[in-house]
């Protein structure tokens, strides 16, 4: 069988690798891929979003399971049109994508479904938005632009006086674009963020491991949010009560909640939480798999993938036994490129990458390169690696993804240096 994942980041790279692993397939295809996928798949020069030619080269090469990666191929209707070519897709219509394309769509589902989420008002006005923030006493709030802003449409502002020209860069400047014809402004919720993932057939669904990941830029949680920093998995909080309260609270019913909307969902379900004193309360929803939080569930994922993914694809995920991990530690970290996650360098040759993976347990994922000349790896995007390490606890698996980082090299590298440091509150998610 012949696997197409669509994309070209990390997660693509991830998926790539383990598909290419599974006996059931004899060749995997990337579009667009990029430097780390050509190891293990036949790129080709298609953009993600172009879904006239992915529609067209799946049914040429009769592939047996398309994988979409992200989220604005989704959102445009890809799965929609390989389904209706009679091709299997791993990855929700566009009315599902809905959940992650529409940050208003996705809080009125949640509001509509009773699920748990911070409350928030809605704003197609600059003025009003900002007449909202001057009136505001409760600090801080969060300005959501509404459409995909590639992760950096979330704001978090402290005063009316910061917050207003974040509303007038979103709405007036329109420097996410068409992302922030409209806005959410949230309450704050506190307390500490982790990722949920679940795959979901329309009828049944598996929940993954959870994964903690690191937004902001900075040590210590500081600067801009970003597409993310690094990640670690398992995540130590998160007990089996905590697991029941998500999966009863958030989960299930956002499977009912999509049933009775008449939503047909295959894929992956991503919720964003924040786990606070009140309970597990629902940041966002993202409509795929999400980097890097990918790269640390396919480390620890034991056996095959392929079988899930066709299972969800063909809505027959319950015939399935739930996945077996390995119960290593895995950290994920980030080299970025300067600049990031404003303006960034593109075009610097990156060397180091076959000593790094000779390190015991370190695998290096690509997601911002290319082949220049010569066949060299350059890098070709703001986050440009994530290497990821195993170890039998946290401080091991740091270990060798820090020691295996430090051999790669290219001008103007940098990653945050605490990735898996962060430790929960002791009263949060107690067992």
């Amino acid at each position: 069988m012949k696997v197409l994942v669509v994309g070209g980041g990390g997660r693509e790279h991830a998926l790539c690798w383990k598909i290419a692993q599974s006996p059931r397939v004899d060749e995997v295809i990337c579009a667009p891929g990029n430097a780390g996928t050509a190891r293990v798949a036949r790129n080709l020069a298609i953009p993600a979003n172009d879904i006239e030619k992915l529609v067209h080269v799946a049914t040429h090469e009769r592939v047996g399971l398309v994988v979409v990666g992200p989220e604005e191929p989704l959102c445009l209707g890809l799965a929609d049109r390989l389904r209706a070519a009679g091709i299997a897709v791993f990855g929700p219509g566009s009315s599902g994508a809905r959940l992650e394309g529409s940050k208003l769509f996705a809080k009125e589902f949640l509001t509509r479904h009773r699920i748990p989420t911070a409350g928030y008002r809605r704003f197609d006005r600059s003025g009003t938005a900002k007449a909202f923030l001057e009136g505001c006493r409760a600090w801080p709030q969060v300005i959501k632009a509404d459409g995909l802003a590639a992760g950096k449409g979330v704001f978090v502002v402290h005063s009316a006086k910061e917050g207003c020209p974040v509303i007038d860069a979103v709405m007036e400047e329109r420097r996410l674009g068409d992302a922030g014809r409209e806005v959410a402004i949230e309450e704050f919720l506190a307390g500490e963020e982790v990722s949920v993932l679940a795959i979901v057939d329309g009828e049944s669904l598996c929940v993954l491991e959870p994964v903690m990941d690191h937004k902001q830029v900075g040590d210590g949680d500081v600067g801009p949010n970003t597409g993310g920093m690094g990640v670690y998995s398992p995540v130590p909080l998160f007990s089996r009560r905590l697991q029941w309260q998500v999966e009863q609270n958030v989960l299930i019913p956002t499977l009912h909640g999509l049933r009775r909307d008449g939503i047909d969902y295959k894929g992956v379900l991503f919720v964003g939480l924040m786990l606070t004193e009140a309970g597990p309360r629902v940041l966002e929803y993202n409509c795929r798999f999400g980097d890097p939080e990918t790269q640390a569930i396919l480390r620890r994922w034991k056996g095959d993938l392929v079988p899930y993914l066709l299972a969800t694809a063909k809505g027959k995920l319950a015939e399935l036994e739930s996945p077996s991990w390995d119960e290593r530690t895995c950290v994920g970290v980030v080299g970025a490129a300067e600049g990031y996650p404003g303006a960034y360098r593109k075009g610097d040759e990156i060397n180091g990458l076959e000593a790094a993976e000779r390190f015991d347990g370190a695998v290096v994922f690509h997601a911002g390169t290319k082949l220049g000349a010569g066949n060299a790896v350059v890098s070709d995007g703001g986050r440009v690696l994530c290497v990821t390490g195993l170890g039998a606890n946290i401080e091991e698996a740091r270990r060798t993804a820090y020691a295996a980082y430090d051999e790669i090299r290219w001008d103007g590298k940098f990653c945050r240096r605490d990735i898996g440091l962060r430790r929960a509150r002791a009263t949060v998610g107690e067992a």
